[in-house]
This record gives structure tokens, sequence and C-alpha cells, in this order.
């Protein structure tokens, strides 16, 4: 197993990086928010104009029918860049919720507007503190009744994938009986929602059964995002440290300032392994991916958490103020390490799918 990228994997790495390194400044960043901006809509046109949002769809619905590690490509400058887009929930979730589980007819319908942008998907599982995806909300007779939250971008999404146990339905969300409430989000530039249904209409998918795969595929696509971001936090720590200097000597030059860094590096290097994996088990549809996508999600979450914090320390009280980059990774390091599901869930799932082990057969029942 090559765990590399092939050469047109790193001139689309190369492309994506460019384009989110030239419209991503954190003084654009900062304006976003301060303008209360839930989404940088200009970015989200230049990524559909690049190809980057029909990356995994289809070429018969529009998309470029790239597999989940050229996605990962993508996700993984998103995450480097800490872009205000709703790619993870519109293409990573939605899309891909109906490219497994739609009918020709709802992938006809959706995929083309999801992969040009005009059309925004969110994907609404959760209902509050509990399982990661709540069966409380009732789909009966083509109508749905019962309340999603939170649930990112819904603000701006067209269309949401509404998961209840293990069926799926799209509700469109400029419609009679759906009311939309912004919740407070501790990142910034990523705005959540709750989502009241009231007998409104819903096109139940017809693939049942697919949501614990689906979950598994956007875990691979969050672990590149975070390894992203984790590398982009141990460039800027390391910038910083080489041009603070501390009593006369640069701050880099201090042992236990190395040894920080490094413990940094080498987890990311083990969250990237992981993650390459995850993107080679969708793309070869491996049985082992639910121990694959476990690990990856579980390793990121793990890498990104620790350069977030040490950036922090290493720009030391600087690092904890709005003055300072820091913040941007650190909020997006915690609204990832929940959003599909946290860390305890992936462990539970992880150990279920260990082949002929004692620690498997005492585990637990899942909470998907």
């Amino acid at each position: 197993m090559n765990f590399d990228l092939s050469d047109e994997q790193k001139m689309l790495a190369e492309q994506a990086r460019g384009l989110l390194g030239e419209r991503t400044p954190y003084d654009h960043l900062r304006r976003l928010i301060d303008d209360g901006a839930e989404w940088d809509e200009a970015l989200w046109r230049e990524l559909a104009e690049m190809g980057f949002l029909g990356a995994a769809i289809g070429e018969a619905h529009g998309g470029l029918g790239l597999t989940a590690l050229d996605l990962g490509v993508i996700s993984e400058e998103l995450g480097r860049a800490n872009a205000a887009v709703p790619f993870f929930s519109s293409i990573v979730l939605a899309a891909e919720a109906i490219s497994l589980a739609g009918s020709d007819e709802q992938k006809a319908r959706w995929l083309p507007g999801l992969a040009s942008g005009v059309v925004i998907g969110c994907f609404a599982a959760s209902e509050g503190p509990g399982p990661l995806v709540g069966a409380a909300v009732q789909c009966i007779g083509g109508r749905i009744s019962g309340t999603k939250f939170p649930v990112a971008d819904a603000g701006i999404a067209h269309i949401a994938v509404v998961a209840s146990g293990d069926a799926l339905a799209i509700v469109e969300l400029n419609q009679p009986g759906v009311t939309r409430t912004r919740l407070d989000s501790f990142d910034q530039l990523r705005a959540h929602y709750r989502i009241d249904f009231a007998d409104a209409v819903a096109d139940v998918m017809p693939g049942h059964g697919k949501v614990a795969t689906l979950l598994d595929r956007a875990a691979v696509q969050a672990a590149f995002e975070a390894v992203g971001g984790s590398e982009a936090c141990l460039a800027m720590g390391l910038t910083y440290v080489k041009d603070r200097p501390m009593f006369g000597r640069p701050l880099a030059s201090y042992q236990a300032i190395k040894h920080k860094l490094a413990d940094v590096a080498v987890g990311i290097e083990l969250a990237k392994s992981n993650a390459y994996f995850g993107g080679w088990a969708v793309d070869e549809s491996a049985d082992d991916l639910p121990i694959a996508a476990a690990a990856a999600r579980l390793s990121a979450i793990t890498a990104f958490e620790m350069a977030a914090r040490e950036n922090l320390q290493v720009h030391g009280g600087i690092g904890y103020t709005f003055d300072a980059n820091c913040h941007f990774y650190y909020r997006r390091e915690r609204m990832l390490a929940v959003n599909i599901g946290n860390r305890a869930h992936w462990a539970d799932r992880l150990i279920a799918h260990v082949p002929d082990s004692n620690i498997a057969q005492s585990a637990q029942g899942e909470t998907v």
C-alpha cells in the first residue's frame, strides 16, 4: 500500500492551497466574524468554479467522479485555511448521503446542484444530548415532525438530509412547517441551528441502513480536515518560537519547546497515516472501513487537540486573546472534535469492530 499522494493529487493540493491561501488571510476571517457573516459566499463560488465541490460526485450528476482520497486532499487544505464554507455539511455529508441512499430520481434532482454549489445541503442527525443520531423525529406518510439540533450550516442550506435511526429523508428548508433558530456557536466561522419540523414535506430515501457507513466516510474526511488544521498550528507555533527571543536566545532553542513541538509533529504523522488508510478503505469499500474510519477519527482528534493547545501555549499570554490567530484553530478543533460524535463514540465503534477480540465481544452496543 502506497501511503503517498500521486502526482495528480499533489497538483490538486497545490491548487487548493494556492486558492485558499489567497482568499482566507486571518484579517479576512476577522472581518467575516465582525460582519456577522455565516459563511464566505465568494470563496464558495470560487471553490465551485474550480470543481472542488463536485470532486467526489459522479460524472453523471455533474461531478468529477474522483476518489475519497482526492476529496481528502481538498478537506485537508480547507482545514489548513480554517475556511468559512459549508463544505463538510453540503458535500461530505448531504451529497454523500444522497449518493449512498438516494433513488435515481433524488440523485438526478439534487446532486448536480450540490456539485455546482447552487444548492447547499446540511445534515440533521442529533437531537441534543444523547445518541449521535436521534430517532424521535418521525417521518410518516411523507410528512416529518420533530426537532434536530445542533445542525451546522442550516441557516444557509436549501435542503437538509434528516437522519432518524437508520432512515434518511430529504427536506426542503424553505417551506411551511420548517423553523430555523440560530444557536450560539463556539466556532464563530461555522453557524449552528435548531430546526423544528411541524408536518413538513419530506422525501424519504429508499436506502435504509446507510447511516453508519455515511458517518464512517465522513469521519475520514473530518480526519483530513483536522490534519490540515494541525499542520497549520504546528507551522504557526514554529514561526513564532523561531522569531520570539527569550533571555537573548530564540525561544525555539530551549529543549522544552522542542519537545512540545516534536510531540505535535509525531501526532500529526500518525493521524495523517490513518487518514490515508481511511481514504483507501472508502475507495476500496474495504470490510475494515469501520476500523479504519474510527482510527482516523480518533488519531485526528488527538493530533488537532494537541496541536491547537500547544500552539496557544508556545504563544504565551497572547495565545488566548482574540488578537492572536491561534484561537481560530482552537475553536475549529473544539467543533470538529464533536460534530459527528465525540471521542467516546468512536472509541466504542473501534472496539466493537476489532475482529476476534475479547474486548470487542464485551463491548456495549453502538450508539449510531
